[in-house]
């Protein structure tokens, strides 16, 4: 077993995640319960949130993204938001994201008409939102816990949610959320022993090269961590396709 380093970019990230793991699971599901009541989302079916232009991109949990290889691999794509860049120039990313139809609003590959053609089989993402439950920094940069996306910008507030169906979606949003960071963790670990064992470093010029080289659409390698493993893809523009590594 290679030797694994302590004080490095990896190390520093697990500790993080493994923390924010550990907050997340003190958080009270009744008080979630509470908010998801007060707030009383409801879907007035505007599709918004299916587009890049209002939402980013959907975050796969390896169950979604399993999903999406067995029906439509066409779907799938490497998620936008890159950890590390090694000294080879190779790019590393947690997971996938659904391809959009590279439309103005960058609409989701599954809206069809303002209507999702996957949606008894959406992804975990999608169930939850627009409720969540991570820490991130407000307008001031103090670091708080944030429970909903979007609020008062689509579909419909202060319609009646049981106390019984809020502590349902409360427990359903901490339990996605802690998968989240369960497969963050999982491959940080993974890239870590892959490093050692690869005589590999994060290298930070590197990586502001290749996310510019991105940025300019010219061809970039990713590795995905995928289930327990890297994939190879190469990124140009809008195109992504997976490879065979040598």
């Amino acid at each position: 077993m290679p030797r694994l380093p302590h004080d490095n970019a990896i190390a520093r990230r697990l500790r993080e995640r493994k923390e924010e793991r550990d907050a997340l699971l003190k958080y009270p599901v009744g008080e979630l319960a509470a908010i998801i009541r007060d707030v009383g989302f409801s879907c007035d079916l505007c599709a918004r949130c299916c587009t890049q232009a209002f939402n980013g991109h959907v975050h796969l949990l390896d169950d979604d993204a399993g999903w999406l290889v067995a029906h439509e691999p066409a779907a799938l794509e490497p998620a936008p938001f890159f950890d590390f860049c090694d000294q080879d120039g190779i790019l590393y990313a947690s997971g996938y994201t659904v391809r959009s139809v590279q439309d103005e609003a960058g609409s989701c590959w599954f809206l069809d008409q303002g209507r999702c053609r996957i949606y008894p089989f959406r992804p975990r993402v999608c169930r939850v939102y627009p409720y969540m439950l991570h820490r991130e920094p407000d307008a001031s940069g103090t670091i708080d816990w944030r429970q909903i996306s979007g609020l008062n910008e689509h579909g419909l507030y202060n319609q009646e949610i049981s106390p019984q169906e809020a502590c349902r979606i409360a427990r359903d949003v901490i339990d996605f959320e802690r998968s989240v960071l369960d497969e963050e963790i999982a491959f940080l670990e993974y890239t870590r022993i892959f490093f050692a064992e690869n005589n590999l470093r994060h290298v930070r010029k590197m990586y502001d090269i290749q996310t510019r080289r991105l940025a300019r659409k010219d061809p970039v390698p990713i590795r995905v961590y995928d289930r327990g493993r890297f994939a190879m893809w190469m990124v140009e523009g809008s195109r992504a396709r997976r490879k065979t590594e040598r």
